[in-house]
């Protein structure tokens, strides 16, 4: 289904019973990579799987020199309002990767809505560039790449498949990779998705580092997850011990998970979501 609000439109599942979970997919990814999750938690949740702004079938946000139509603060506004028209004024929120850092905004920046939230494979983008070393510069280079003008979309529309060649229907399912590979063929999807980044290094980390010195936090219990057999911690150390400092009430733990944790183990990121969102 799509659902209209003031920014364009997004594109969205919506399932299951009970109190509601928006889940907030990754690059490249759209809503589909949470099917096998979001089956797991629809016995206990209403779930809603919104293609993020600029990914998938959602609205693509319109050019800015500062990317500020492509910042998570402004992404957040369009997924709360998402989130009152289907009737939720509050709800909990799960983002992953990128869709974690618009899950982190719309629990600090609208704390009257997000009653949990929970972040996956994520630290703040601030964070990233303060800490930022040899080791993210060889690993993460594409942080910086997609962060170019122009470039970063001829190359990956050259030959889209081949830049997104971890990919396959064997991890996702064939419904999923195909749903997400037509997403990475058309222009304007590429385009969106490398604004996202380019807002990270444009405007994201000046939202953060306002609130930092501010002395703001995310106030509404949170749970930092990370996937155990990707870099997060490798690079960090304790995912937990650096969200300390932007939240009053944080927990977490690694999942035995490769960083498509939603794909490789849904089971256990299902239990530790359901088991955080009923204590």
């Amino acid at each position: 289904m799509t659902v209209q609000v003031d920014a364009g439109p997004i594109r969205l599942r919506v399932g299951g019973s009970g109190p509601a979970i928006v889940l907030l997919h990754g690059h490249p990814r759209t809503h589909m990579t949470w099917g096998r999750v979001a089956d797991l938690l629809s016995s206990s949740f209403t779930v809603i799987c919104p293609d993020v702004p600029g990914f998938g079938r959602s609205y693509v946000p319109p050019d800015a020199a500062d990317s500020r139509h492509s910042s998570k603060a402004e992404k957040a506004i369009a997924l709360v309002e998402l989130m009152r028209r289907l009737g939720h004024n509050e709800f909990f929120a799960l983002g992953h990767d990128r869709g974690s850092l618009t899950a982190f905004r719309m629990a600090m920046n609208h704390p009257e809505v997000v009653r949990k939230l929970i972040v996956v494979d994520c630290i703040p983008v601030l964070e990233h560039l303060e800490r930022a070393d040899w080791k993210f510069a060889r690993d993460w280079y594409h942080w910086f790449f997609f962060a170019q003008p122009e470039k970063p979309e001829r190359v990956i529309l050259a030959d889209p498949e081949a830049w997104y060649d971890s990919l396959s229907p064997d991890l996702m399912g064939e419904e999923a990779y195909e749903d997400l590979r037509k997403a990475i063929h058309r222009p304007e999807v590429v385009h969106g998705m490398m604004e996202d980044y380019r807002a990270g290094i444009r405007i994201d980390h000046l939202h953060d580092k306002a609130d930092r010195d501010a002395g703001r936090k995310v106030i509404c219990p949170m749970l930092c997850l990370w996937s155990a057999r990707d870099d997060l911690a490798k690079i960090y150390g304790d995912p937990v011990a650096i969200w300390r400092d932007w939240a009053t009430d944080v927990r977490g733990f690694g999942i035995e998970s490769g960083h498509h944790v939603a794909e490789e183990n849904p089971v256990d990121l299902a239990r530790a979501v359901a088991t955080f969102l009923s204590e």
